[in-house]
């Protein structure tokens, strides 16, 4: 194991020298200050705005069939809400929408039309006063979140505050330390463990350590989907990014090319697909959906 990394008792990988609560809250606001005045000038081309959407359509999908009672057109907060496609998309199927994130830069740039329903400010104090203000909300969507946060087990405990009974928490992951790319390493075909990446990724989970937190903080783990597996690309010479930064554009290229040929499927059979890739761990992320237990 890496020297950095501690396996926790619910069986993810953490870091041995996490940040303290200051030193996070610094190193957080110079980075969203300096990626408010840069990152969000990029342009997206069709296909990826059109992965976008087939993205958040499965995971619609996947929650209505996670919680089968899920209230239509009900509440919805999306914790680092980023560019604000999610914002957007629910508000389209006609939920209550509120973002929280760093900047509004995002949202300004891809979907100004959420700005309204954006709340700035540190993420993670604006998770804090939702959760003790007594706000309940019907899905509450965690993409590339708990990864960052010193506590992700208190932090998902105290959801349970947030969520209606027949609620959901959307939580996608970075799938790292996966079989993919452990063996990427030990074959020598990259030569470092590119995806250990303090202070921004503090924890480090796969399938079943999703399904082990879950029955830990009163959830329920009702499914778990993966992606593209754009890790297997490092397992060849001439598409092996880690090796050769070049190659990174062309294979998030292919991977979006290849999710949106997927997702011209049925629903159901593109749901199937997703799982089974979750489950023998080769997906990119990784997306739990997790229910109050009853």
């Amino acid at each position: 194991m890496d020297p950095r990394l501690q396996k926790h008792p619910l069986g993810y990988f953490e870091i041995v020298n996490k940040p303290t609560t200051e030193e996070l809250q610094e190193y957080y606001s110079d980075k969203y200050y300096q990626e408010a005045k840069s990152s969000y000038e990029h342009e997206y081309s069709e296909d990826e705005l059109t992965y976008f959407q087939v993205k958040l359509e499965q995971r619609f999908a996947a929650l209505q069939k996670a919680q089968p009672n899920l209230r239509c057109g009900g509440q919805f907060l999306d914790v680092g809400c980023g560019e604000g496609y999610a914002l957007a998309f629910f508000r389209n199927k006609g939920y209550e929408t509120k973002g929280l994130d760093f900047s509004s830069a995002g949202i300004e740039s891809k979907n100004p039309n959420c700005v309204d329903v954006l709340e700035t400010g540190n993420v993670f104090e604006l998770l804090k006063e939702e959760i003790t203000s007594g706000n309940v909300y019907d899905v509450v969507w965690l993409q590339n979140v708990l990864e960052h946060v010193l506590d992700p087990i208190s932090l998902l405990k105290s959801l349970r505050k947030l969520v209606s009974s027949n609620g959901v928490v959307v939580i996608t992951v970075p799938n790292d330390c996966s079989i993919v790319q452990r063996e990427a390493l030990e074959r020598n075909y990259i030569d470092h463990a590119f995806w250990i990446a303090p202070p921004d990724h503090l924890s480090y989970f796969d399938y079943n350590s999703m399904k082990n937190i879950a029955g830990e903080t009163d959830w329920y783990c009702a499914d778990i989907y993966g992606d593209f597996p754009v890790d297997l690309f490092l397992l060849h010479p001439e598409s092996n990014y880690v090796r050769n930064k070049l190659l990174g554009k062309d294979a998030h290229r292919s991977a979006v090319q290849i999710e949106n040929l997927i997702s011209k499927k049925p629903i159901e059979q593109v749901l199937d697909f997703w799982r089974s890739v979750a489950q023998v761990g080769i997906g990119r992320n990784l997306t739990s959906f997790f229910i109050p237990k009853v």
